[in-house]
């Protein structure tokens, strides 16, 4: 608009506004040449031009120039302005300029145009690292800085919200003052660097102390006997998936052991892969045992979600082993029975076993499914949606486990009875191919849900809409986006959302909370920039802590309403 405010060298930041000066019952109709003046108070300078009548401003533009404050006074005026000689277009201008404002002198009133200039705060530039106004914690302050609680208590303490559930607010101190405090304790950065390097060196050295110990402790309490007691990994196995997974190996390691026994009698095929479908079996339900113990441990500093996935982690190396030594032997036997087929004893002992093994798989089956049915009546699914979602894996593994084994014996048992009947081997060998391949078809599927589970699935769409409209319902929220709802495992959820807040909300909670008298105070106090920009700074600290409490209330909330949602993560847009 002006180049002259283009070329001005500022210190600040300016602004310009154009504002009629007088009306044209106020302004006298002496003024034909434009003027200028320079004001001065409060931290505000004022840069203001007149000019005659507006239908001839137009052609006055060319005569504003940049004003230099060299030369200027104590109050930051300028010296004057600066004109360059005028072309002779400008000087025609300029003529008909004073001919169109004597011809209108009688007719028309003057009005004028004020320029204002209005000084801001300039942009602070904090650079790639600014740490100046970072807090800090009592323990990182001793760790990192190698103080002492002596050392700390001579800082300013601050108290700040915080950001755990069973406590509202702790002690932090300013990071400069823990800076300059270790400073003055160690004397120079390169003394502190070598302090750090002493305490890594004790701490390494206490963490192998540590290890011998609780080696010693282990042998100790070998020799006499470990007293202490396990109700919780106990409590696991006595109820639930522990105690189906527990009923299950007791029985197929039976079941193992005499079809073990009938095939080195008979030397069938086929009961040569049921043996084998039995010790997969067991082998597999002893790595459900070591997931179901495991998944119950308390989260720590290196795996801060806990274990619940290690359940998942047993079936699908469960799944693993079945492809490879119950699949994979069963083909290679009735392979090898086809290609080579030899003659069977008397089949009676091997059916007596068949019908045993049937009935104690059945049981395990039955228990299966009742817990099955059970869990998914409590997390209000169908039995058909539970198992192919695969909520509890270890229950799913025992489930098909015991129901490919079933069918497992009803099909080598039909076999056996058709090369009982026909003495042909053959029929044998084509029983242990159906064995093998059941198992491959079990194996795929453990193998398939396991991976899903362990990818990160999203909960249904009906639970994540209940939840992103529990958000949408607050007060304090506009809107809800990015909304991510992972199943972590044995029903524990985790939630993560980019929430919009409305500012308005937030900044009337605030207020809320404050004397509104004492704020109007303060804010008629205010007469330069600097005491806004403090003003400013004081209240808007506030209110940033107001809207981290309004996160916390909301992920606080979203939890006691639905239990199984375990960790939430609200990041504000």
């Amino acid at each position: 608009m002006f180049p002259c405010l283009a070329h001005r060298p500022w210190q600040v930041l300016c602004r310009v506004y154009l504002q009629q000066r007088a009306t044209l019952s106020q302004r006298p109709s002496k003024i034909a040449t434009p003027c200028f003046g320079w004001k001065s108070g409060g931290g505000v300078h004022k840069l203001w031009f007149s000019f005659p009548d507006s239908r001839v401003t137009s052609l006055m533009w060319t005569q504003v120039q940049y004003c230099s404050t060299s030369g200027s006074d104590k109050t930051g005026s300028p010296a004057g302005p600066v004109e360059p000689k005028p072309t002779e277009k400008e000087q025609a201008a300029q003529s008909s300029a004073k001919t169109a404002g004597s011809k209108t002198q009688g007719l028309t009133k003057a009005e004028s145009i004020q320029v204002k200039v209005r000084a801001v705060l300039k942009k602070r530039e904090y650079g790639t690292k600014y740490t100046q106004n970072n807090f800090i914690t009592a323990v990182r302050a001793m760790n990192e800085f190698c103080l002492k609680p002596s050392d700390l208590e001579q800082l300013r303490k601050i108290r700040r919200r915080s950001p755990h559930d069973d406590t509202e607010a702790f002690t932090v101190f300013l990071r400069s003052d823990v800076e300059a405090k270790a400073l003055d304790v160690w004397g120079s950065q390169e003394a502190l660097a070598r302090e750090r390097n002493l305490r890594k060196d004790v701490e390494r050295e206490y963490q192998e102390n540590i290890f011998r110990n609780q080696k010693l402790l282990k042998e100790y309490k070998d020799f006499w006997g470990n007293t202490k007691p396990r109700s919780r990994k106990r409590a696991t196995f006595l109820q639930g998936p522990g105690k189906v997974v527990m009923v299950a190996i007791c029985i197929n390691g039976l079941n193992f052991f005499f079809k073990l026994l009938a095939w080195v009698y008979t030397g069938s095929a086929s009961m040569f892969s049921e043996a084998i479908h039995s010790l997969a079996d067991t082998c597999n339900q002893a790595l459900l045992v070591i997931g179901i113990s495991q998944s119950v441990r308390n989260p720590d500093a290196v795996h801060p979600y806990g274990f619940s996935n290690m359940r998942y982690i047993a079936s699908l190396i469960s799944g693993v082993g079945i492809f490879m030594m119950g699949a994979g032997l069963s083909w290679y036997h009735g392979i090898m029975g086809l290609l080579h087929p030899q003659p069977i004893e008397s089949l009676l002992w091997a059916y007596c076993i068949l019908a045993g093994s049937l009935v104690s798989e059945g049981a395990t089956l039955l228990v299966a499914i009742n817990e099955i049915k059970k869990s998914a009546r409590e997390q209000g699914l169908s039995f058909y949606e539970y198992v192919m979602q695969s909520r509890d894996p270890s229950t799913n593994v025992v489930l098909l486990e015991d129901a490919a084994a079933v069918l497992g014996v009803v099909m080598a048992a039909g076999c056996m009875g058709l090369t009982s009947l026909t003495g042909n081997p053959y029929y044998d060998s084509l029983g242990s191919l159906g064995v093998g391949t059941l198992l491959g078809t079990v194996s795929a599927f453990l193998i398939y849900t396991n991976t899903e589970a362990l990818l990160g699935r999203s909960i249904q769409a009906e639970h994540v809409q209940k939840l992103t409209e529990f958000l949408e319902n607050d007060p304090a929220v506009r809107a809800i986006h990015d909304v991510k709802a992972t199943d972590m495992g044995l029903s524990k959820v985790r939630f993560k959302a980019e929430v919009d807040f409305d500012g308005r909300v937030v900044t009337r909670s605030y207020l809320e909370k404050q004397d509104i008298e004492q704020i109007l105070n303060d804010i008629q106090q205010v007469k330069t920039p600097e005491e806004l920009e403090n003003f400013m700074l004081k209240h808007g600290e506030n209110i940033i802590d107001t809207l981290g409490a309004e996160v916390d209330r909301l992920e606080k909330e979203l939890k006691q309403r639905n239990p199984e949602v375990r960790h939430v993560d609200l990041e504000i847009l």
